[in-house]
């Protein structure tokens, strides 16, 4: 068959099996895999580099689906090209219980899958992360090792989402050249056409921010060759508008919102099928068309058996390998340790925010992976040591991104700079900001990645900026999304704990929320055991106590102190000090209940909502904290202001002991 005719019958492989797994889930979006099948063929059969027997090969080319809805266009080309664990039987449970074709897809749950998608927007934002940690190894390990492309599919309803505009501006001041988006344009969005929410001129507003911009017919196998060859030249990341019809192929419903996000109907797949002269039984794909599918998942073997060569080779092979498999240098633990020694001895009175900047002045001088930044706070954050130089569009050599005001964009991208692999990303931001984050730190929770956020102004103890910038019901928020482990230090000893907890997890991400104003050190003997690890641990016993008291962060002073108020009293009180509600929840039923002891009351003090402490002090427990908005004063008068005292610690206690 000619070159065309094959390149038809490859791309209508993609038609059929995503139309036939949605026909028979009775859900899903067949429009856009039906119109991006051009695209994607032509990438995966010419361009991209990748071997579906080595799946997590370093230097592949990364195909990001920020479209996630069309998630049946990936799942269709894991199978065609070979991926073992996306068999045809997958495709037929497609969106079915505990089957590795969700229905957007999932990271994890398929080689393959660089990425979760589906929230709009945060593959294309995700992707500037995979760009710019491709960008920044290449500088680090050299072209032999690293020196390949990210390519994202993107649809009308990524581009409206405002993440896509902060990730499109940084990478467009990076210059991040190697980074090519595909725009499926086909005008079309579950209400309709386009026009009916937006008129934006795609093109003027991707050169605006430092692109190049082609425009093609995405249905023109040549023409979308020829673009993607002239986007590889680029000294700037490309945009390629890519004209197509979504549902192509189908004769009564292409073109319009009725293919977006239902089943055809067997009426119209058969219809489809005569159009398109696909006779084939649903899943079932021919043998010289499977066969030139296979063809193109094994082109890139040669590639990835030279690049094993000039890893053997390299005298860096060692420290590359340790990288990417995400395991920490053996001098960590010590250098935190031996840190932890100097705390006990110095005993600081320090904001936990200058503590983590202390943390990471230790971490950064042994741990060469990680790679700092902040939202434009980075005097604020002190995220920024004398390790980490920053990044330029013309110089990629350090290790801190200054990502401008654009929380939710360096959030997703540092997923994606997470997701790579080989380095390990921390950023900075206020605490209250985290709003603006969230959806990408809860993609990260759910993808189970190594990203650690810095959250500084952790309460009222900001002060003067009032309301808007005091955090109330975040850390409740925070803590309530699973698989994401916060922290919350009490001092020094503890912020370094934190940290080296959070960097030895693998398998969650990590914040920090941390103080402005100076804390006393709480912890004033050296153990060489990470309490924090523990999520919560006895910081002062006492004998025969009547009042167990609970506190985190800049409150366990307060708790501290109103054991003193007690004890004048007559009444014996412990303190526990609680930096993590999750790590705190996986210890065993003993431990917890060494910690959380016998007293006869239980108070637990935050300068925040009480949601989520019940499950330490008891539904009948006692809570001294916010029970609304901010205020702005200086921070000691907000303190008192909203009664978060050692005297109503105490007083709450005799009342409950009464």
């Amino acid at each position: 068959m000619t070159s065309r005719e094959q390149h038809d019958r490859m791309a209508n492989a993609i038609r059929f099996l995503s139309m036939d797994a949605v026909e028979k889930a009775n859900s899903g979006h067949p429009g856009l895999p039906m119109g991006a099948a051009d695209v994607a063929t032509v990438l995966f059969t010419r361009f991209l580099k990748f071997d579906p027997k080595a799946p997590h090969w370093a230097d592949r080319d990364r195909f990001i689906l920020s479209a996630g809805h069309g998630s049946m266009l990936l799942y269709s080309i894991l199978y065609l090209t070979g991926y073992e664990d996306m068999t045809i039987e997958e495709i037929r449970n497609f969106r079915q219980l505990h089957s590795r074709t969700a229905g957007h897809p999932e990271y994890g749950h398929a080689s393959g899958i660089e990425t979760t998608t589906g929230p709009l927007g945060q593959g294309i934002a995700n992707s500037v992360g995979f760009a710019l940690a491709e960008r920044k190894l290449r500088e680090e390990f050299g072209a032999d090792l690293q020196d390949h492309y990210t390519y994202v599919l993107v649809g009308d309803g990524c581009l409206m989402e405002g993440v896509s505009q902060e990730a499109i501006a940084l990478a467009g001041h990076l210059r991040l050249n190697k980074l090519i988006v595909f725009w499926d344009d086909n005008n079309i969005t579950i209400d309709g056409k386009v026009s009916l929410s937006d008129s934006t001129d795609q093109h003027a507003r991707f050169r605006a921010s430092g692109w190049n911009t082609i425009a093609v017919d995405g249905h023109d196998p040549d023409a979308i060759a020829a673009a993607i060859e002239q986007a590889q030249t680029s000294d700037k990341p490309t945009m390629i508008a890519c004209k197509t019809v979504i549902g192509f192929g189908a004769p009564n419903k292409a073109g319009t919102h009725k293919v977006h996000g239902s089943p055809l109907g067997a009426e119209e797949i058969a219809a489809t099928r005569v159009h398109l002269n696909w006779p084939s039984e649903a899943f079932v794909i021919p043998q010289d068309v499977l066969d030139a599918w296979r063809a193109a998942g094994a082109k890139s073997a040669g590639a990835r058996e030279a690049w094993n060569e000039r890893l053997a080779r390299s005298d860096k092979k060692a420290e590359f390998e340790r990288r990417f498999a995400g395991d920490l240098p053996a001098g960590l633990a010590p250098a935190i340790s031996a840190y932890k020694r100097k705390l006990a001895d110095a005993k600081p009175t320090v904001a936990t925010r200058k503590a983590s900047e202390d943390a990471l002045e230790v971490i950064n001088g042994v741990v060469p992976e990680t790679i700092g930044g902040s939202a434009d706070l980075t005097g604020s954050n002190n995220t920024k040591t004398s390790q980490t130089a920053s990044i330029t569009p013309t110089d990629f050599s350090g290790r801190y991104i200054h990502y401008g005001i654009r929380e939710h964009g360096m959030a997703a991208a540092m997923n994606g700079i997470a997701l790579h692999g080989g380095l390990i990303p921390y950023s900075g931001g206020f605490l209250i900001f985290s709003d603006y984050c969230r959806p990408s730190i809860r993609l990260a929770a759910l993808m189970g990645i190594r990203v650690i956020h810095v959250l500084t102004h952790d309460s009222i103890g900001l002060g003067e900026d009032g309301p808007t910038h005091q955090p109330v019901e975040q850390m409740a928020a925070l803590r309530a999304i699973p698989n994401l482990v916060m922290f919350r230090p009490a001092d020094a000893t503890e912020t370094a704990e934190c940290w080296q907890a959070a960097l030895e997890a693998k398998d969650h991400p990590s914040g920090l929320a941390l103080t402005r104003q100076n804390l006393a050190t709480v912890r004033t003997a050296y153990s060489e055991e990470n309490l924090s690890a523990r999520g919560a641990y006895v910081l002062a016993e006492a004998a025969d106590a009547k009042v167990s008291i609970f506190a985190s962060g800049s409150e366990v002073e307060i708790a501290l102190k109103a054991k003193e108020l007690l004890a004048g009293r007559g009444v014996a009180a412990r303190v526990v000090s609680v930096p993590s509600f999750e790590l705190f929840a996986r210890q065993s039923d003993a431990y917890r209940a060494s910690v959380i002891g016998s007293a006869q009351v239980r108070i637990a003090v935050e300068a925040g909502i009480r949601q989520g402490w019940d499950a330490i002090i008891g539904s009948d427990g006692g809570f001294v904290g916010m029970t609304g908005f901010g205020a702005s004063a200086p921070y000691k008068e907000l303190y008192g202001y909203f009664g978060i005292t050692p005297e109503a610690v105490a007083d709450l206690a005799a009342e409950k002991l009464a």
